[in-house]
């Protein structure tokens, strides 16, 4: 008489999910290694030495900035409103990639850096860039109104 065990009994399994897992390390593990001893083939150039540039006055921009009643300043001086156009001739005659540089104090009025603006363009300067900050707490003007929320 055969007698059955009251501990069921259990059969050797492979699992093949950790054998995968294993194979692709090792592929992945090959192929960087591979990777790494192919040697790149290049042609050989002789860079130029770095060397100070030397600070180059005709390409360096010019800055006009508005003030409050319309006072205008190149570059820190302050020239007359007669005297803007010849100054702006001047310059563009003496340099025709001029690059003008257009700023704005916190209480000048946006139609006198417009008349700026046309002004420079009138003067057959064609790149011109403007000088924009975040208003910050301290600056003249009206606080902005707050942005909406973004919608989800």
């Amino acid at each position: 008489m055969q007698v059955t065990s009251p501990i069921p009994k259990k059969h050797a399994r492979i699992e093949i999910i950790p054998l995968i897992d294993i194979m692709f390390f090792l592929l992945a593990s090959f192929m960087m290694v591979s990777l790494s001893q192919t040697h790149m083939k290049g042609i050989k150039v002789a860079l130029p030495s770095p060397q100070q540039a030397q600070p180059n006055e005709i390409n360096r921009p010019i800055s006009i900035r508005v003030g409050a009643g319309g006072i205008i300043s190149f570059d820190g001086q302050v020239v007359l409103d007669d005297q803007v156009m010849p100054r702006l001739f001047q310059l563009h005659a003496a340099n025709p990639d001029l690059k003008v540089s257009i700023s704005a104090e916190g209480m000048a009025r946006h139609g006198d850096v417009i008349d700026t603006l046309d002004k420079v363009r009138r003067a057959g300067i064609q790149k011109v860039g403007y000088q924009i900050r975040a208003a910050t707490p301290g600056n003249a003007g009206p606080a902005a109104p707050p942005a909406p929320p973004a919608p989800h």
